[in-house]
């Protein structure tokens, strides 16, 4: 491709040669001389000026001179994504058609253009939407419903009566609608209470490799249009994730826990259940949230409490030490003044004796 034409496809603004070519594409730090990049921010100017790259897509404000050619896009990296897939036709090879060895229910109802690989099973019920890619290995519970447009990749377990929007994306070894953690103690020992609910993950959702999502006890678990879940994630029974929400690796949300919109909650993060996290709230690595977040912004620590005031008593942690070296020598300073104060107001020698004897 030529820059020109990446231009057109990106819809781009060139800054330099239209006619420059390449033939493939790689990272900033090791792109060759026919291959084309991407810088996102102008702190990265000195990898920029270091690369290869003939063509470097840019943001729209990256006002440098430079003799490469520039293309300017509102989102480089997103630009360079779409470049890359249409450079590369069928790297990814999907199944095609439905393999003679998956087990499909007479029952089951599939759209046009289905694939289902090898081993896959499809219970009794299921209906399965146009253009759906179902790897071999994965399991699909009776009347359960999958969307069009969807991509199940192997291994994965949908259990029973689950619901899967359009354009969702499943990755390998995650269970959707397994039963949710729910035990009474009785007379000394735990009893199962039964887990009769469904899940909903609505459209264009992504789902990374084993993740759980568990099924509500009575009404749906739902995870809302847009959300995408990384890789080790729990979500428990009767959970509301909001649309758009970031979940990063090994968050784990506990039960009836309700979750609003454009929320982001970074690695590790645990949320107590039967709580609420309003909408734009961002949860800092490791963050444990005990108690409802209604107002927007950024949370750090545990409990998890505001950033800026995080921030402040992460500093007054740093001057513990200082301040404990400057306590001690405070309360032996103090142990001296108590003495020096005993000691004038401590009768004279004799002084005492001769005034019981006045009295006496």
């Amino acid at each position: 491709m030529n820059a020109k034409e990446i231009a057109e496809f990106v819809e781009g603004v060139i800054v330099g040669d239209p006619a420059t070519t390449i033939s493939g594409g790689a990272d900033i730090k090791n792109a060759t001389s026919d291959q084309i990049t991407f810088c996102t921010s102008i702190k990265y100017l000195p990898l920029f000026q270091r690369t290869q790259a003939p063509i470097v897509l840019v943001p729209n404000d990256f006002d440098i001179d430079s003799e490469k050619t520039l293309i300017k896009t509102k989102d480089p990296s997103y630009a360079f994504s779409v470049i890359m897939e249409n450079l590369n036709p069928g790297l990814f090879r999907h199944p095609n058609g439905i393999h003679n060895r998956a087990v499909i229910a007479d029952s089951a109802r599939l759209g046009k253009n289905v694939a289902i690989g090898a081993c896959a099973i499809i219970e009794e019920n299921v209906v399965i939407g146009d253009n759906a890619i179902i790897y071999g290995g994965a399991y699909i519970g009776h009347d359960t419903i999958i969307g069009d447009d969807v991509l199940i990749y192997p291994n994965v377990t949908i259990r029973d009566r689950c619901e899967i929007g359009d354009r969702v994306i499943i990755h390998s070894g995650t269970v959707i609608g397994a039963d949710g953690f729910g035990f009474v103690t009785v007379d000394g020992k735990h009893r199962k209470i039964p887990q009769l609910g469904t899940v909903l993950i609505e459209e264009d959702v992504e789902i990374g490799s084993n993740v759980s999502i568990d099924r509500a006890r009575f009404d749906k678990t739902i995870i809302k249009k847009g959300t995408i879940i990384d890789n080790l994630v729990q979500i428990a029974h009767n959970v509301i994730i909001g649309e758009n929400s970031i979940i990063v690796a090994q968050v784990g949300i506990s039960g009836s826990t309700e979750i609003g919109k454009n929320v982001i909650l970074a690695g590790k993060v645990g949320v107590v259940g039967h709580i609420k996290i309003g909408d734009n709230v961002v949860v800092g690595a490791k963050g444990g949230v005990s108690k409802n977040i209604t107002k927007p912004g950024q949370y750090w620590g545990v409990p998890a409490k505001p950033l800026k005031r995080d921030l402040k008593e992460k500093a007054a942690l740093q001057k513990l030490p200082e301040a404990m070296k400057k306590l001690r020598k405070l309360e032996k300073e103090v142990t001296e003044v108590k003495k020096l104060l005993a000691n004038l107001n401590a009768p004279e020698p004799g002084k005492y004796e001769s005034q019981k004897l006045d009295n006496l």
